[in-house]
C-alpha cells in the first residue's frame, strides 16, 4: 500500500469513527467473535455483498451506504450484547440474527421481551443503548475520553458518566445505570 492510499485508509477509518464510534473493521471483528460468525455470514445478515464489507472493514470504503444496514449493524450490537451478558442464547441469536437480516431497518428486537418490559416501558438496557448511541453519535470515543479527563478535576461524577457511556462497555453502563436509580 502506497502512502496515498495509508493517508485514504486513515482517513475512512476516522471518519467511520465519528460516525460509528469505532472503526468498522473493529466493530465487525467484535460482532464476527461474539455472535460466532464468519465475514461471509455476517454481510449476509446485513445485506451487504461480501467484498463491500471487506471494503468497510479494512478502511477502503468509509461509510455504509444504505440506513436498513446501519439499523441491522444496531440489531446487531445489541444482539451481540444480549448474548454476552446470557439474557439471549446462541440458539435464540441464529434465530434473531434471522430476523435481523429479513428486516429492513427499524429496530427488530423491539418487541421482544428483552427490550421492553411486560408495560411496554424500555428496559435498562434498550435506555443505556440510547444514552451510548446519542453520545457517540455527537465525538468519538477518543474525543469523549478527552473531554471527560478534562472534566475529572472539577466534576468528576460528569467525566465518569462521559467515560462509561462515551466509551465504555454496555454491560458497564447498565451497571452504572441501575447503581445511580433511587
Amino acid at each position: 500500500m502506497d502512502a496515498a492510499q495509508q493517508e485514504t485508509t486513515a482517513r475512512a477509518r476516522e471518519l467511520q469513527r465519528s460516525w460509528y464510534g469505532e472503526p468498522l473493521g473493529a466493530l465487525f471483528r467484535r460482532l464476527i467473535d461474539d455472535l460466532g460468525l464468519n465475514q461471509a455470514r455476517l454481510a449476509a445478515v446485513l445485506g451487504l455483498s461480501a467484498p463491500m464489507l471487506s471494503q468497510l472493514m479494512s478502511g477502503q470504503r468509509a461509510k455504509i451506504g444504505n440506513p436498513a444496514v446501519v439499523q441491522r449493524v444496531q440489531a446487531l450490537q445489541e444482539l451481540a450484547s444480549q448474548v454476552a451478558d446470557g439474557s439471549v442464547s446462541a440458539s435464540e441469536a441464529t434465530e434473531r440474527m434471522e430476523e435481523v437480516k429479513k428486516s429492513q431497518g427499524g429496530s427488530v428486537l423491539t418487541g421482544t421481551t428483552h427490550s421492553t418490559s411486560s408495560s411496554g416501558a424500555p428496559t435498562v438496557r434498550r435506555v443505556v443503548r440510547e444514552i451510548q448511541s446519542l453520545l457517540r453519535s455527537v465525538a468519538a470515543a477518543g474525543d469523549i475520553i478527552d473531554a471527560a479527563d478534562s472534566l475529572a478535576p472539577s466534576h468528576p461524577e460528569l467525566a465518569e458518566f462521559l467515560r462509561v457511556y462515551g466509551a465504555g462497555r454496555t454491560a458497564d453502563a447498565v451497571a452504572h445505570y441501575e447503581s445511580h436509580q433511587n
